[in-house]
């Protein structure tokens, strides 16, 4: 696979303008509600059922032996807990945590300052761990399977390569694009965990809890309003929560109930679906200007004057995932569930639209 050489420039960055619905974390005031948020153990986490209950394994076999827990790959889209599964798996361990993320650790040198500080049994958590360079993911492969780290001394013809002992950690890495991992790397951790979008049910424990934690009452009906737009993302799920609140105070009583949470979302233009504008917009422009498809990514993105990453990265992943969007090698289809939800009559599509 190809890989982006340092100092290369990089590809069209995903920018987009803020939304309700938006998956990843953006702001310094979406880390501070992020851990208000965050549940402290596994007993606590809402969801990954079947995920939760291997690592409960892991973490007991791995605490009575006395080793550190292997090595862990969290992958999913953002928003779905990877980094909370990391502070849990930390802490349930009763060892620490440090944090980076693919693209800090720029060089060589700074994986080997992080790997040096590392005690026996710590973590090291990389997030999109997919972006660390040629040259640093090489240098991880030996310290990942043999613990140790090799550094260069001297210069020119005085150059020597001394192998550091470290201690015994783990690695847990998480990317939201695993396609972009190399095999190698891939192959060297041994626990993959792909996380899944939440049902509506576990997003309505989810949001009872965090209005707890907000200290604002919130009723069982509202919270399946909330829930149902969510997108299946409890960041989703707590930052419409956090803008409700607003309006229950303001709006209401202070409460929120069905009325303020239905008030709400009409407001932030979140429909039943979880839609908001701009995933309408998407979908309208492909049925109207294209005829529900195929339209390559490139022309849509013109069409909506966003760069193509912001369009694979930000808006295409839910409406794939809920079937309102169909990939074929020719381009992007709307499915006939687009075409009901937003109301156009589904006679008109073109025969290829039709196999979705």
């Amino acid at each position: 696979m190809a890989r982006k050489k340092t100092g290369d420039p990089e590809p069209s960055a995903t920018v987009a303008a803020p939304r309700a619905v938006e998956s990843q974390a953006s702001s310094g005031d979406d880390d501070r509600f992020d851990r208000l948020f965050r549940p402290e153990s596994l007993e606590e986490f809402v969801g990954q059922e079947r995920h939760k209950a291997n690592l409960k394994v892991y973490v007991k076999a791995a605490r009575e032996r006395g080793e550190p827990l292997d090595h862990i790959l969290l992958c999913g889209p953002p928003g779905l807990g990877k980094t909370t599964l990391a502070n849990i798996l930390a802490r349930e361990m009763g060892v620490h945590l440090l944090t980076t993320s693919g693209p800090v650790v720029e060089h060589k040198g700074v994986l080997t300052g992080l790997l040096t500080r590392l005690e026996r049994g710590d973590i090291l958590f990389i997030d999109e761990i997919h972006r660390l360079s040629a040259t640093v993911e090489e240098a991880l492969y030996p310290a990942i399977e043999g613990f140790r780290v090799d550094v260069m001394t001297g210069d020119g013809a005085f150059a020597d390569s001394i192998s550091l002992p470290l201690q015994p950690f783990t690695l847990i890495g998480a990317t939201t694009r695993t396609g972009l991992l190399t095999k190698p790397l891939h192959e060297r951790f041994g626990v993959t965990l792909r996380l899944d979008f939440y049902s509506d049910d576990e997003l309505q424990r989810i949001i009872l809890r965090s209005a707890r934690l907000l200290d604002i009452p919130c009723e069982v009906e509202a919270a399946w309003v909330l829930a149902s737009r969510s997108r299946g993302t409890p960041r989703v799920a707590n930052r419409i929560l956090r803008r409700v609140r607003d309006f229950a105070q303001v709006e209401g009583n202070g409460k929120i109930d069905a009325r303020i949470a239905e008030l709400t979302c009409d407001r932030l233009e979140v429909d039943k679906a979880g839609l908001d504008e701009m995933d309408r917009r998407l979908l309208t422009i492909l049925i109207e200007h294209y005829e529900g498809g195929p339209v390559g990514v490139e022309t849509l993105a013109a069409a909506l004057a966003e760069p193509r990453d912001t369009i694979e990265d930000v808006y295409e992943p839910y409406l794939l995932q809920q079937g309102f969007l169909g990939r074929t090698p020719r381009g992007r289809i709307a499915t006939r569930k687009a075409y009901d939800h937003l109301g156009f009559p589904f006679l008109d599509a073109p025969k290829q639209a039709r196999l979705f």
